[in-house]
């Protein structure tokens, strides 16, 4: 999809993520089924503690087909 929004080859959109990547100014982000260390939220139990995320934690309809994403570091 990135490749057809920037009307470029999705090989040239990989080159240049890996290229971000491997020199620190993106990460990828790891999407699991529980919370995060260190977050934390009102009613959550599992937060911090790596258990079930909660509802306020999770995405609508959870973490499936959320894709590959990055944070800019």
């Amino acid at each position: 999809m990135l490749a057809m929004d920037l009307g470029t080859s999705v090989e040239k959109v990989k080159r240049d993520i890996e290229f971000l990547e491997h020199t620190g100014v993106i990460k990828r982000i790891e999407f699991t089924e529980t919370c995060s260390q260190g977050h934390s939220c009102d009613g959550c139990t599992g937060c911090g503690t790596g258990g079930k995320s909660c509802a306020s934690c999770m995405p609508e309809g959870g973490f499936k087909n959320m894709g590959t994403m990055w944070e800019v570091k």
